[in-house]
């Protein structure tokens, strides 16, 4: 399997090279030449696998260029780290008592060691790249440049720390992240780590770290220093396929609880920001997974939600902090690859030159057509994401975050919408106990002014286990406090790539 970019005719290249560069010297975003199919009896026959025995099959379907040996030894090294055996178990939520083929089935991908779906991703690049960079026989430092909303940032930093020949510099928004998340960051120990606050929001963030890609004096001084950029981000196919794995495994999960039977069709639901988690979801339904339709979810940054009713993109908009920060998103990056497997490079370029011109660009109708045999997208405001965490936790005893919680909001509209009651797997991003003021204020409580206060607060509520990973911040010491603007951070990554 090679991999070409989404916005020219580029020299394909291999997995682990693709894996390394993480962005296509075009500036675009590496994509397989082909999507790979699975039938439903190869479908059938991982149900009784381990989620790492799923993983490296799965991914061995992409990377081609790694031995099956190689891909299990990753698979288990990623994945030792997760606090349950299942890795991502699923919750089954039924709607209603009386009509059975409606359960959701609420997939958590939030048992590992940062209590975000990230992690199920970036515990595994690190070995993915590690082995990528024996292939290629490549000897300079790699370095792992990250733009992050809030959970990308913590994960790629727990994956790639003290790991050799790499170094893992992250952004993120000052005041654009959780207090949990930002602890989480500026609490990481590891001799080849850096985290610096950005003065702006997160697309400030992420502009900031695709121009450094693409600024080749930059990557000429970086290259004097023995080091090579590289991405953490979804823009990097290494971090993408790992997630692709995780909704055969939860639509195999909805079998074995027989809410579903092998071969019939389900809905996936999917809070959505940089658009890499519901794209990994339409991976896996081009390759065989019995999909109806994905259900992307928005926050009040419904730049997403417009796209998929009009076929215009347009990111002149206001911005919205919500509690749902790592949505806070108005450049959902990876929706370029969907374009391109939707279309062709020519119309990705001319789109993504629109959007660096004017802000905007609108899809021709007969690309708007297949997308909406695809995808339905909805959004929710903060009162409704409020609504749905106090409803589902007092209909199910079940604590869900804001993120998980503007989901099921969505899916709740696309039923009253469509009256489609398909059963629906619905992607659970994080642990409630990573927005507890917010989660708190949910269930008409007021939070105690300290974090970790609210930690012991919404445990108390609610007998939900807080995740040992956040308990242990309260006595984590204080390891990054660098704070720049904008035009500072190409200034920051030198330095930093040089010590």
């Amino acid at each position: 399997m090679k991999y070409i970019s989404t916005r020219s005719k580029i020299k394909p290249v291999t997995s682990a090279e693709a894996i390394l560069q993480g962005l296509a010297p075009d500036g675009g975003l590496f994509v397989p030449e082909k999507i790979p199919k699975v039938t439903l009896e190869e479908i059938g026959a991982l149900q009784d696998k381990t989620y790492e025995q799923r993983a490296a099959w799965l991914i061995g379907k992409y990377l081609t260029d790694f031995t099956a040996d190689e891909l299990g030894e990753c698979s288990e090294l990623a994945y030792n780290w997760f606090d349950v055996q299942a890795r991502v178990p699923v919750a089954v939520l039924i709607q209603d008592m009386k009509n059975p083929v409606a359960p959701v089935g609420n997939m958590e991908l939030w048992h590992g060691p940062t209590s975000a779906f990230k992690d199920v991703a970036l515990q595994m690049l690190p070995h993915l790249m590690r082995m990528a960079l024996k292939k290629v026989g490549e000897t300079k430092t790699i370095l792992i440049l990250v733009a992050t909303s809030g959970d990308t940032g913590k994960a790629a930093l727990a994956g790639f720390a003290d790991v050799p020949q790499t170094k893992i510099m992250v952004f993120y928004p000052e005041d654009g992240v959780s207090q949990i998340q930002k602890l989480q960051m500026i609490t990481q120990r590891g001799k080849n780590v850096n985290v610096t606050a950005v003065r702006g929001n997160f697309d400030d963030a992420q502009t900031g770290v695709k121009k450094i890609f693409g600024d080749k004096k930059i990557r000429d001084e970086l290259d004097a220093l023995g080091v090579k950029l590289s991405s953490a981000n979804s823009i990097n196919w290494g971090r993408l396929v790992p997630q692709i794995v995780y909704y055969f495994s939860g639509y195999l999960e909805l079998v074995r609880t027989k809410q579903i039977n092998l071969g019939d069709q389900i809905n996936i639901c999917v809070p959505t920001g940089n658009f890499g988690n519901i794209l990994a979801a339409y991976y896996a339904f081009r390759m065989g997974l019995p999909v109806k339709k994905l259900i992307c979810a928005s926050n009040s940054n419904n730049v997403l939600t417009e796209f998929f009713r009009t076929g215009t993109y347009n990111r002149n908009r206001e911005f919205f902090k919500t509690i749902s920060p790592s949505m806070d998103i108005l450049i959902s990056s990876n929706l370029e690859r969907l374009l391109f497997h939707e279309s062709d490079f020519k119309n990705v370029s001319r789109y993504m030159n629109e959007l660096n011109l004017t802000g905007k660009y609108s899809v021709d109708k007969k690309l708007k057509t297949r997308l909406d045999k695809i995808f339905h997208a909805e959004f929710v405001t903060d009162d409704e994401t409020k609504t749905f965490i106090k409803r589902i936790f007092g209909s199910f005893k079940y604590l869900v975050d804001t993120h998980t919680a503007v989901s099921v909001a969505a899916l709740s509209k696309y039923r009253g919408r469509t009256k489609d009651l398909t059963p629906v797997l619905n992607a659970s991003t994080a642990s409630p106990f990573k927005f507890t003021a917010a989660v708190l204020e949910a269930l008409d409580q007021t939070p105690a002014s300290d974090d970790f206060a609210q930690l012991k607060q919404l445990n108390y509520l609610t007998n939900a286990k807080i995740p040992k990973n956040l308990d242990a911040l309260a006595e984590a010491k204080i390891l990054h406090s660098d704070v720049c603007d904008f035009d500072q951070m190409p200034e920051k990554v030198l330095n930093f790539a040089a010590r």
